[in-house]
Formats: C-alpha cells, structure tokens, sequence
C-alpha cells in the first residue's frame, strides 16, 4: 500500500496505546490478540456534537496480517441497519449505522460491530471510536495545516465536507461542489495528517495531544489491551 493512502488517524490511536498504558498488563489479559493472523479494525469517526451520543459519519475496516496494516476499506454508514435492534432515541424503524452510538460507545461499539457485519460481511476483532473534538484537538495542535498544498483553517468536518459530494444522501445541500465519495474525502484529510508527521517535532506534538484526547475520553479503543500487545509485540513501525 502506497504510504499517501495509509490511515494516518489508526496509526496516531495505536501511539496512544503504546505510550500511554502499562506495557505490564498484556500479559494479564485474556483479550484477543491482534499479532497473530488475519484480524480486522473498525475505525469509527464520529461527530461529536451532532446528536444524542454522536452521530458516525464514517467508517473504515483495517486489515492486519500478523500486526502489520495490510489494507484497509472505507464503510459508508448510509443505509446500512441493524439486522434486528431498532432505532434508539425514540425514532422509527430500524437502527442505523449513523445512531449506533446514541446510547455512549460501550453499547455503541457492538451496534456497530454487529450492524458492519451484517451488511458487509466483515468481523471486526477490534474497534477504535474517534470523535471529532479529538481530531480537531490534533489538527489544532500543529497548524497551519495543508491540505493539497493549501493552508486551511477549517475543521476535520468541514474538510472532509469540502470534498465530499453527499452523493445518494438524501439531505444533500446543493451547495455542496465536493466530487469526492465520504471513504476519498476522508482520505484527503488523512493524507495532509501524514505528509504534516514527516516533520518529527510536528510528530511528537501530535502524540502528545492524541494521549490527551485519549484520556479525555475523545478517542477509544476496544480491547484495549489488545492494542496495547499489539504495540508492545509489532511495534509502531509496522504499522506506518
């Protein structure tokens, strides 16, 4: 896989992990380990503040093959419902990908989890929850930041939402000039984070905000002590 398409937000989680909890623990753990053969990632992003719990705008499937990112692939949350769980919140119908975290991420994660599998076939042995705030939090840290060569003051949000044309969404904005599907906008932000990591002091300062927002509950990972073996066992180079 090309360097300028590999997840740089996955990469920035697992840092969290390899430095902010007690390496020590992994061998008390019963978790599931995520060194050893085929295992899957569900990366959520999650806007924070768009309702109840958050609304999930994207999703991505990261593929390990023994600890090493293999391959990725972009899961839109349109359309995409709960074979049996209806909609939280007092709404109608069916439970959708996008309200999957109404009730907070620890439920929120297996709705997620169960609604992906069901629609797309694929297992995810682990998950990681990125909320917007804690994006944002990194992004803020190391401006000016550049996206395809042009400095931008905007959110994460309203980057992705620049690119991204809306297209099948049925609350579309005709305002929106985006060309892009939501899995190559996302991407388009993820590409200026790595190209912005290149430089170590920007690197570093990322890291340290990210551990920030991990504690601050912004991001999340389940299990946890999962990642921590797989930080502990692979290292972070083979996940770069």
């Amino acid at each position: 896989m090309k360097r300028r398409n590999k997840i740089i937000i996955i990469i920035i989680m697992l840092i969290i992990i390899g430095l902010g909890v007690f390496i020590g623990s992994i061998f008390l753990s019963d978790s599931p380990t995520l060194t050893l053969g085929d295992k899957s990632i569900l990366v959520l992003a999650v806007d924070k503040n768009e309702q109840t719990g958050g609304g999930l705008d994207m999703a991505f499937m990261v593929e390990l093959d023994n600890g090493t990112l293999a391959n990725y692939t972009p899961v839109y949350p349109g359309g995409m419902t709960h074979p049996n769980k209806t909609a939280p919140g007092g709404l109608s119908g069916p439970m959708f990908l996008h309200d999957s975290l109404w009730n907070g991420p620890e439920e929120g994660i297996e709705n997620a989890k169960e609604i992906v599998e069901y629609n797309t076939g694929m297992h995810a042995d682990a998950v990681v929850i990125v909320y917007d705030e804690g994006l944002d939090a990194i992004i803020d840290s190391i401006r000016p930041l550049e996206v395809n060569g042009v400095v931008t003051n905007l959110s994460s949000v309203d980057i992705v939402r620049q690119n991204d044309n809306y297209a099948g969404y049925a609350g579309r904005d005709t305002g929106i000039t985006g060309n892009m599907s939501r899995g190559d906008a996302v991407l388009v932000l993820a590409k200026a984070l790595a190209e912005a990591a290149e430089d170590p002091g920007k690197k570093a300062t990322m890291t340290e905000v990210a551990i920030e927002q991990y504690s601050e509950g912004n991001i999340v990972m389940e299990p946890e002590d999962s990642f921590i073996r797989l930080l502990a066992t692979k290292g972070f180079e083979s996940l770069t």
